[in-house]
């Protein structure tokens, strides 16, 4: 009776170690994705094997390795480890050919079987941009076009003008397992784009830590732009002033020419030339005028002009912080006086470019002679009336006896008889 139940518990716990083996020869994989030219590890594991073999397949269901032994001539086909439990094998310098769909098998009865996707990513190339015009002229319109090859999946390209992002055209083409990437970018193009660069990158899992891009940097030719810099707001007699032409133009516009009131200038020992620079050492009343300076190149001239008014020098030196002093109102009967002169004279210490004060003295000298005139028209009418009102023909007492006398005497005489009469002759004036 003893040796029965040993018997049955024996047998039990056979039967217990056959289930937990059987449940447990199950062979156990995982995905795998890399890159092109990487090396792609596949590992398959058994929890329980009861000396079973392990085997590694491709694709195609060639058989790469069966346990540790090699069945595949491929000799980027190594075994990285091999037992009862697991069987690692690598593959070297993985290309786009060897993706697809990994078997290991387990030779137990049934044999049992896992798969693995081996996925290969395809690198995309350096991006290339076409379309570049060097150098490009002021108006021109230009497209860029950025492109890529070998991405797989289809890579993204993004545009960037310096550090900004600028949207462009995205076009996608297959060929094969790979893709052609192409992003366009029209520009109109002005003086703001000289010196810019233009960057091409390209966005890709492949390239998560190491991103490919171009850069092309634009230049752009235009005609010059001018205006005059001066050193002094106010100059006054005896100071030292500069004048600095300020010229910006692609190609550059040298040199610039100094003109004075449509000439050359005048003193050059006082007034020098460097450059783009003109200095006077010591100013005086005699440098007045208008400097003009002209700049060109091979698309164009451009010029800027300054009017030079030079003030008395102060008896004491004002504060640097103090605006030139107002000019005093002009003598209503000067300016009438002076409007008959044919050439204005400045006076005074009166800026010819100061626009504030030549609005204030225009304005008053329109008045006074909008008075003066209306003033003048009023006792033109007055003496026209009263001219008018006075107008007839007026005899002395000789004159009216003299149609009907002989002589003077006779014509005095009938004169006198006439008074008679005066009162029906008498005219009123009112």
């Amino acid at each position: 009776m003893i040796r029965k139940r040993h018997l049955v518990f024996t047998l039990c716990t056979i039967y217990g170690i056959l289930l937990k083996g059987v449940s447990g020869q199950h062979p156990l994989v995982q995905n795998v994705t890399v890159t092109q030219g990487s090396t792609a590890n596949l590992t398959c594991r058994v929890e329980y094997n009861d000396n079973t073999s392990l085997q590694w397949s491709n694709p195609a269901q060639q058989t790469l390795f069966f346990g540790d032994k090699k069945a595949l001539r491929d000799n980027r086909i190594e075994l990285v480890r091999a037992s009862w439990s697991e069987l690692t094998i690598s593959i070297s310098d993985v290309t786009l050919s060897d993706e697809g769909m990994y078997t290991c098998s387990l030779f137990t009865m049934p044999v049992r079987t896992a798969k693995a996707y081996l996925t290969v990513l395809g690198v995309p190339e350096k991006p290339e941009i076409v379309g570049l015009t060097k150098p490009a002229l002021e108006g021109d319109y230009i497209t860029l076009t950025c492109s890529t090859q070998g991405s797989k999946p289809a890579a993204d390209l993004r545009w960037f003008r310096n550090e900004k992002e600028v949207k462009g055209a995205k076009e996608v083409n297959a060929s094969g397992k790979t893709f052609t990437v192409r992003s366009s970018l029209q520009l109109h193009v002005d003086r703001n784009d000289d010196g810019v660069a233009y960057t091409c990158r390209v966005d890709h899992v492949a390239l998560a830590h190491s991103p490919q891009q171009a850069t092309e940097v634009l230049e752009v030719h235009y005609a010059p732009l001018v205006k005059i810099a001066r050193s002094l707001s106010v100059p006054q007699e005896g100071q030292y002033l500069k004048l600095e032409c300020v010229s910006r133009g692609n190609p550059s516009p040298d040199p610039v020419q100094w003109t004075k009131d449509g000439g050359e200038l005048p003193d050059l020992d006082r007034m020098i030339v460097e450059g783009r620079e003109l200095t006077f050492t010591a100013l005086n009343k005699t440098d007045n005028g208008t400097y003009r300076c002209e700049a060109s190149n091979h698309l164009g001239t451009s010029s800027a002009e300054y009017v030079l008014y030079v003030y008395d020098a102060p008896t004491t030196p004002p504060p640097s912080t103090t605006p030139p002093p107002h000019p005093t109102p002009p003598d209503p009967t000067a300016l009438l006086d002076s409007s008959h002169a044919s050439e204005p004279t400045v006076t005074g210490n009166r800026d010819p470019n100061a626009l504030g004060h030549h609005g204030t003295d225009h304005a008053l000298i329109g008045g006074v002679v909008a008075v003066v005139v209306f003033v003048t028209l009023c006792l033109i009418i007055v003496l026209g009336r009263y001219l008018a009102r006075h107008k007839g023909t007026y005899l002395t007492n000789e004159a009216k006896g003299a149609d009907d006398a002989p002589d003077a005497d006779t014509a005095i005489i009938n004169a006198d008889g006439n008074h008679a009469h005066a009162e029906e002759k008498k005219e009123y004036f009112i």
